[in-house]
């Protein structure tokens, strides 16, 4: 029988609900479980493809395509594995599907209700994730907090899997807040308790309850969270702020969590194998030096909107001995001569000239290109932010003043950067982005050849603008090289000739494809360049 623990969250949202799904997972499948994990959002858009990162942090993109919640990340990057489109559910996709189902007849003479039929709904995309993965265990996230009115018809159908799963096979992992009170430092337990009464009032009894705090849960509140919430003392755990998320898992199994996990679930126990887990979270944290790294972008406000790009560094830094800072630069500041270009570049080792669609904040990423090009900084653009560079070299080193995209200038006399011409009759934006991973076939002899070290590769794309092949041959003799090409003969990746420096633009998104214990090659040879051209000088 197929394991099914669903794990919950209450009083706030942003707790880290996906940072505890992605940790169980990972100690499941160090005890040798298969395991895989599902991410349910109670929003009514079909996917998040559509929504300003500003609103939901991150679109993460799937090998298959599919633009989806930032925990999906959290999870192909815990799990070492990928995940399709279908582990993101929301309500949006389940409306959707019922209604399509009463328009063609499926349901002809029914009332169709919220139960049965969309809770069915729910259940069966749960289960299909199960019978086409294979796997032992399956992790199903509820996004949101207990008490939203979105999520009420995926805790409902949580509840009805309890029952027609049997108790053995699911479990329910409640995630809520203890906050300390900045005036008397004491750790509160109501919003936890109330948290629990609400799951419990719509008819889910919580088999664990992880605690969120600055600090680390105190023996009393531990009690007092277990008695209210009608559990042995054992079942509470605390998870303390930490000076990296991928502590999390090596704290819950000391605290006991795995072991219990697992014997609720009914499973043979054995030691998780964790060596290389922990030995890249102590390469993470133990690190003598330190690069500057600037980031500049139109969303910095948010972290959230970069959290692949953010990872990525992490993984590469710590695989090259490294600690690495982010200095944010936010480029609507640069346009607005509210920040000084020159001065936000001095001291950083490196830039990168982060991704985001629209106008706002453009000029300033060009300028800031234009600056780390002419300052030898070493520079990567990922997506718009290589789109970008290749409007910069067209400008200042070709001497076309007026060349943009045609995004951004639809009259631009020098479209560079043009629209794909899949593209040109899109009606519906949602989904509908050169999305997913494509081949890239890589030129020998260039530094995405030295990056990669073959000539074929896969990453993962979401754009709708590429480099306008009409002017590569011009962009070439300004200096620009082409060292990476799609199937269809647009640019994947570019560098500069005979260049003294890194200077690297990604047309597809190697985030999305970093883990912890593999770094993405192209942040990988970044930071591995700082490091031995710009460290240890």
């Amino acid at each position: 029988m197929v394991k099914y623990v669903f794990v919950t969250g209450g009083v706030l949202s942003g707790l880290g609900k996906g940072v505890v799904t992605a940790s169980t997972g990972l100690l499941l499948k160090s005890i040798g479980y298969s395991v895989t994990a599902i991410k349910i959002d109670p929003y009514v858009n079909v996917d998040a493809g559509t929504m300003n990162p500003y609103m939901h942090g991150e679109v993460f993109v799937t090998e298959d395509g599919g633009e989806t919640d930032l925990d999906i990340g959290h999870y192909e990057r815990f799990l070492h594995q990928n995940l399709s489109k279908k582990h993101n559910i929301t309500t949006g996709q389940i409306y959707y599907s019922v209604i399509s189902k009463e328009r063609e007849g499926e349901y002809l003479g029914q009332c169709v209700q919220i139960i049965p039929h969309v809770t069915n709904e729910i259940k069966d995309r749960i289960r299909e994730i199960a019978r086409e993965t294979g796997v032992d265990i399956v992790l199903v996230e509820i996004g949101g907090t207990v008490g939203d009115i979105e999520s009420l018809p995926f805790l409902e159908a949580a509840r009805q899997m309890r029952i027609e799963e049997g108790y053995e096979n699911t479990l329910f992992i409640h995630v809520a807040l203890s906050p300390i009170l900045s005036t008397t430092g004491e750790q509160k337990t109501k919003p936890v308790q109330h948290s629990v009464q609400e799951l419990r009032r719509i008819g889910i009894q919580p088999d664990a309850i992880v605690v969120r705090s600055q600090r680390d849960l105190e023996d009393e509140a531990r009690r007092k969270i277990a008695l209210y919430s009608n559990l042995p003392i054992r079942a509470v755990f605390g998870n303390p702020d930490v000076d990296t998320i991928y502590r999390v898992p090596l704290i819950l199994h000391e605290k006991g969590y795995t072991k219990y996990i697992v014997g609720k679930l009914g499973l043979e126990y054995k030691e998780p194998k964790l060596d290389k887990w922990i030995e890249f979270v102590e390469r993470l944290t133990k690190v003598d030096k330190k690069i500057k790294i600037a980031m500049v972008g139109k969303y910095t406000k948010l972290k959230d909107s970069y959290i692949s790009i953010i990872e990525a560094l992490k993984h590469a830094s710590a695989w090259n001995n490294v600690g690495v800072q982010l200095k944010w630069v936010e480029a609507t500041d640069i346009e607005k001569n509210i920040v000084n270009v020159e001065e936000a570049l001095e001291n950083v080792d490196g830039v990168i000239i982060l991704p985001g669609f629209g106008k706002r904040g453009t000029e300033g990423k060009i300028e800031a290109i234009k600056v780390a090009r002419e300052n030898k900084i070493p520079l990567l653009g990922i997506c718009f932010g290589m789109q970008l560079m290749v409007v910069e070299v067209a400008r200042n080193l070709l001497g076309l003043e007026k060349a943009n995209s045609r995004e951004l200038d639809p009259h631009t006399p020098h479209p560079v950067v043009d629209l794909l011409p899949s593209q040109y009759y899109v009606k519906h934006l949602g989904g509908s982005m050169r999305l997913g991973s494509h081949p890239i076939v890589v030129e020998k002899n260039t530094l995405a050849y030295r990056i990669y070290g073959k000539e074929i590769v896969y990453e993962r794309h979401r754009h709708r603008y590429e480099v306008n092949p009409k002017y590569i041959d011009k962009l070439e003799k300004a200096g620009l090289k082409v060292s990476g090409w799609s199937i269809e003969g647009y640019p994947e990746f570019i560098e500069m000739k005979n260049s003294s420096s890194f200077y690297f633009g990604s047309q597809p998104h190697p985030e999305f494809k970093s883990r912890p214990l593999e770094p993405a090659r192209i942040y990988y040879y970044f930071v591995k360049y700082i490091v031995e051209n710009t460290l240890n000088k």
